[in-house]
């Protein structure tokens, strides 16, 4: 016989309220913590936070919760603190089984409770379940949980420059609609008064680490490799109040002069009359003065000229990114292949060869080329800390390839020779350098015949456009690296370096390979950072068709690095060529299409032969002819 009863709906079965309410409310908070921080530890609380909830006993203290799942030592020690914390601040007899005060838990521990324990209205029924819900609702609109609140990042943060660049990048006329990660971080430095490149001391985090956090509230963008970054429609709306309440919030910017907070309540007054007022329409433009001795001496120490809070200790720079003269050493880098592995005792001796003649080098991982040279940062130890800040790095324009005899012979017949090259020439540095040891009578057994290896040391010289500069032994390589070393201290003695982005710096190229007479007069000083440098030339990174459309090319009998470049220039992927192939009228015109493609600096055609087989590649079904 069927029940008489209405059927109830909704949940059957209230759970049970937890025991712990002030470790769930702890372990909330710092769940929350992380996550605005985009931490991944976040997970790692959440699923500790589940494990709690589940658990139905009372737990006296944090060392009990180390049975749980996903609970270790850290977040044991975490709830060991905050509870003589709270021990504390309530007493010793303070209960730890319910909330402080008669307080409500957040709208995340709400659905944990018993509804049964909600104050209910006086003088009437007990509710059923919808009313028990519409009072949690009610009792949630109350408390204010943050589920409601739109994220707004904290003023002159890292998150707070990003959107405020972005936004006024927009703003431009013209403009591309994105920023990449270089320009971004220089563009906002300004805004931010943390670093997006060093990160504060006792710490690993800088200011960039927000943008993990823009990208998770959905009010950023990231695209395309390289990165590309750009505001969604919540960023814009965001970042357009953000741009009214600092145009109309500050009001002290209109006297030109503003007080800075320093350390221990010690108040700063910097000048910020260079920068003018959006309000005021000034039809001339005050050119920045240069930063002079005399005027380091009167600043506060603690300021710079720009008016950021800099750490103690720190030298006083022109721009975000830049070294001035005797800022910065000159410092050989050598990879640490070249140090190590194979014939261990003769590579340890162009170490004892460097230490000798009083070169400063570093042993680092290099992801292209075996000696390089970097402008370091002089940094001064910071008073009471263990290690100094952590110095900046711009690679100089100069970078070696080091190639024995024998080792020249196995990379011709591998293939490595002629890709090793085509990476050299497109890692950003405009002097690449082939050093050849003869080894002595460690060639005279080889597979390849001596006129081989003579004619592709030629081309490396002659067609590639690399300096070849060949020694005979271990000893004249440290001598021509302590040479170059010297050189390039007198070179750069007098510049002030900028730091560049990659993208920046392929705009200018041309002109400047032109000029390679003039410019050993007086070098660029446009350089790249050793990070953005090492990260851009790793081998086996995520390539865009363009590179594997390359790298084909150059698998080719007779397509050198110039040659598949000048037809990349014309077709920078596949389809494109086969869509041209498809447009011509007969075959004979496909054979000839790539025949009158010019490369290189004499400009000279690929020629039929070429032509043809790369046509028979990549249209024709049979095999090559």
């Amino acid at each position: 016989m069927a029940s008489s009863e209405p059927p109830r709906l909704g949940r059957k079965r209230p759970l049970p309220p937890c025991p712990n309410p002030l470790f769930v409310r702890w372990l909330s908070e710092l769940r929350d913590q992380a996550a605005e921080r985009g931490l991944k530890t976040q997970y790692v609380y959440q699923k500790a936070l589940r494990s709690l909830k589940k658990y139905p006993l009372p737990l006296k203290n944090g060392r009990e919760a180390k049975i749980l799942q996903n609970f270790g030592d850290g977040i044991c020690k975490f709830l060991d603190d905050r509870l003589q914390k709270y021990y504390r601040e309530h007493g010793v007899d303070a209960p730890i089984h319910s909330l402080p005060d008669g307080g409500v838990p957040s709208h995340r521990e709400v659905r944990n409770q018993d509804p049964s324990n909600l104050p209910s209205e006086p003088d009437k029924e007990s509710p059923g379940e919808g009313a028990v819900e519409m009072q949690q609702r009610d009792r949630r609109k109350q408390i204010g949980g943050r589920k409601g609140r739109q994220y707004v990042p904290q003023k002159r943060s890292g998150g707070y420059a990003v959107l405020l660049t972005l936004y006024r990048h927009c703003q431009v006329p013209g403009n591309k609609g994105f920023m990449f990660k270089t320009e971004l971080q220089r563009e906002a430095q300004h805004l931010c008064d943390t670093s997006f490149t060093v990160p504060n001391m006792g710490s690993k985090y800088t200011a960039w680490s927000s943008v993990s956090t823009l990208i998770q509230k959905d009010l950023l963008l990231k695209t395309h490799s390289p990165a590309r970054y750009s505001l969604t429609e919540l960023g814009l709306a965001l970042a357009e109040r953000l741009e009214a309440s600092e145009s109309t919030g500050n009001e002290e910017l209109k006297t030109g002069r503003t007080w800075v907070e320093g350390k221990e309540d010690a108040r700063v007054m910097v000048d910020l009359t260079e920068e003018e007022s959006e309000e005021e329409n000034s039809t001339t433009e005050r050119p920045t003065p240069p930063v002079s001795t005399a005027q380091e001496k009167l600043v506060e120490p603690g300021t710079s000229i720009l008016g950021k809070v800099q750490a103690a200790g720190s030298e006083v720079q022109v721009a975000a990114g830049s070294l001035l003269p005797g800022c910065y050493d000159v410092i050989l880098c050598v990879d640490f292949i070249e140090t190590t592995g194979g014939n261990t005792a003769r590579k340890q001796e162009l170490v004892k060869e460097l230490q000798r003649n009083g070169v400063p080098f570093d042993i680092r991982k290099l992801n292209v080329g075996d000696f390089l040279w970097v402008a370091r940062e002089k940094v001064t130890p910071v008073p009471g800390q263990l290690r100094p800040p952590p110095a900046r790095e711009l690679v100089l324009d100069y970078i070696i390839e080091r190639k024995r005899i024998d080792d020249l012979c196995g990379s011709i017949t591998d293939g490595r020779f002629r890709e090793q090259k085509f990476r050299l020439k497109r890692c950003g540095l405009r002097h690449p350098i082939y050093l050849v040891e003869e080894c002595g009578s460690a060639g005279a057994h080889l597979s390849l015949p001596e006129s081989t290896l003579q004619q592709a040391i030629v081309n490396t010289q002659v067609v590639d456009g690399f300096f070849v500069k060949r020694v005979q032994d271990v000893k004249e390589s440290a001598a021509y690296l302590t040479v170059m070393t010297r050189y390039l201290q007198k070179l750069y003695q007098n510049k002030t370096l900028v730091c560049r982005s990659k993208e920046d710096l392929e705009g200018q190229g041309g002109n400047e390979r032109v000029c390679a007479v003039k410019e050993r007069e007086n070098p660029s000083c446009s350089l790249l950072s050793f990070a953005e440098f090492n990260q851009g030339a790793v081998k086996n990174k995520c390539q865009t068709v363009r590179e594997v459309f390359a790298r084909q090319l150059m698998q080719i009998s007779g397509v050198s690095g110039d040659k598949a470049t000048a037809i990349l220039e014309h077709y920078g992927t596949v389809s494109s060529l086969i869509e041209a192939y498809q447009q011509c009228p007969s075959d004979t015109d496909r054979e000839k299409l790539l025949s009158c493609v010019r490369y290189g600096k004499l400009k000279r055609n690929l020629g039929p032969a070429l032509s043809r087989t790369i046509y028979q590649l990549y249209w024709t079904q049979g095999p090559l002819s």
